[in-house]
């Protein structure tokens, strides 16, 4: 068995004295695993950083066989993502959220929305908006999409500001103001298409973002399952919101 792919490493940990077995996020066969001989060598090291686009190709007796990967560099991304707090807390988040798929299931399009936030990870206002459009993919692929396009309660297609904790559909201005005290907010960014086009955001509507985004996640995936969201998600809503805060004060 052979294949040949693109991937991002989500992580790497020790196999025996000079290997490692690496976590991958792939374009066609989704988060897989592998190992990586000679993986703690010099030369392998600086490759198999978490963040790092690189090439793949899997070899393996049998199809279900954890299998060994061949891995060559494409672009090393990973100490530029470290020099920042929130470039590393959002890298740990994006491999949180990857994991909760199950193994070697191809999600394509989270590949290549992974790879369009790994790209602008040094603009916190942008990465953060990213990491959110990102959580909103995590929850469509998982089967709990969000439905923002138009109104829930009119079919109006303007005046979005809010989102219904009970159906995950967006609701107006007009329609949802007796209940506002019950909606969550519908930060406008959301309601962008583009995502190569999108612009800075305020620190409020980013806020909002990471809570309308948690609270389908804690509902749908986490509390399910009954595991945490991850702390590092936190401590990424955190350093965005001390940044961000940060250059509003300059």
């Amino acid at each position: 068995m052979e294949w040949t792919d693109e991937a991002v490493i989500l992580g790497v940990r020790k196999h025996g004295e000079t290997s490692v077995i690496a976590e991958l996020m792939t374009l066609e066969r989704g988060r897989h695993l592998g190992l990586v001989q000679g993986g703690r060598s010099r030369t392998m090291r600086p490759v198999l950083q978490p963040g790092n686009s690189v090439r793949v190709t899997w070899r393996a007796r049998l199809d279900e066989h954890l299998g060994q990967f061949k891995i060559e560099a494409e672009q090393l991304r990973a100490a530029q993502l470290m020099e920042t707090a929130h470039g590393i807390y959002a890298l740990q988040t994006l491999a949180s959220h990857l994991r909760l798929l199950p193994e070697r299931d191809a999600h394509p399009a989270l590949y290549r929305i992974l790879n369009i936030v790994l790209d602008h990870l040094e603009e916190v206002d942008i990465a953060a908006e990213l990491v959110v459009r990102f959580e909103l993919a995590i929850l469509d692929e998982l089967g709990f999409g969000l439905d923002l396009t138009k109104c829930a309660s009119t079919g109006a297609e303007y005046d979005l500001v809010y989102v219904s904790p009970k159906s995950g559909r967006a609701v107006s201005l007009n329609a949802g103001k007796p209940w506002e005290n019950r909606m969550l907010a519908l930060p406008p960014f959301l309601l962008a298409r583009d995502l190569a086009r999108i612009d800075s955001a305020p620190l409020e509507d980013i806020l909002s973002g990471f809570a309308l985004t948690g609270y389908f996640l804690d509902r749908h995936v986490h509390g399910p399952r009954g595991i945490a969201i991850p702390p590092e998600r936190e401590s990424l809503v955190r350093a965005t919101k001390k940044k961000l805060s940060g250059q509003a004060a300059s």
